[in-house]
């Protein structure tokens, strides 16, 4: 194995899924069930808020999480179990010219890999209408792992499951503190805005 202080040369590229591949957001579902803005405002606040979709992200179950929930906000149960039945619809498509970046860099052959918080579950419903995820040669899914960025294990374990130092990898992501986390065990971040820098990146890595 080659030794990783030796290894200077960007080659794999490891991507975030949620607003970097595919756009994320739980109001593009709950503004199908409720009219109201105030109150779609104050269930995404109070109920199906993105902290306590992080708890599925970080491996606790849909079983546990919604009876819970249902409990606390008994007017709201058919809301939320559509957050469960129906959480594709949270997701409305890709990021607008992230996906072809993809398929230009599987192209040249560049290795591609994820890490991503998501959950277990839903991630089962999601994966198989993304034929995307196919270029990619392995994904880390925080809910599989009970770990989450921007937690070092994640990153580690990526690192060690995909076979690669950190010095030859860029991590794209939306969040920063997802980033720095990366950054930390010497991978090279990407702080993703648009597919236009991105692409910039890329093309200066040499991997386009």
């Amino acid at each position: 194995m080659a030794d990783a202080t030796a290894i200077s040369k960007i080659d794999t590229v490891i991507f975030d899924v949620g607003n970097v591949l595919y756009r994320w957001d739980l109001r593009c579902l709950f503004e199908k069930l409720i009219d109201d803005p105030q109150e779609l405002d104050w269930f995404l606040l109070n109920v199906v808020t993105p902290e306590w979709h992080f708890q599925h992200d970080a491996g606790r179950p849909l079983a546990d999480m919604l009876p819970e929930r249902i409990s606390q906000f008994p007017q709201y149960e058919s809301h939320i179990k559509a957050y469960a039945a129906r959480f594709n619809e949270t997701i409305p498509g890709p990021v607008s010219g992230s996906l072809p970046l993809v398929e230009e860099l599987a192209s040249n052959d560049v290795p591609i890999f994820g890490i991503t918080n998501f959950g277990s579950e839903f991630w089962q419903v999601f994966r198989p209408t993304a034929a995307i995820f196919d270029l990619f040669s392995d994904i880390i899914v925080s809910g599989d792992e009970n770990l989450m960025k921007p937690d070092a294990a994640i990153y580690e374990l990526a690192l060690d499951r995909f076979g690669v130092a950190a010095e030859q990898c860029l991590f794209i992501d939306d969040r920063l503190d997802n980033i720095e986390g990366a950054e930390a065990l010497g991978i090279k971040g990407h702080h993703f805005q648009d597919a236009a820098l991105l692409e910039a990146e890329l093309k200066a890595l040499s991997l386009l």
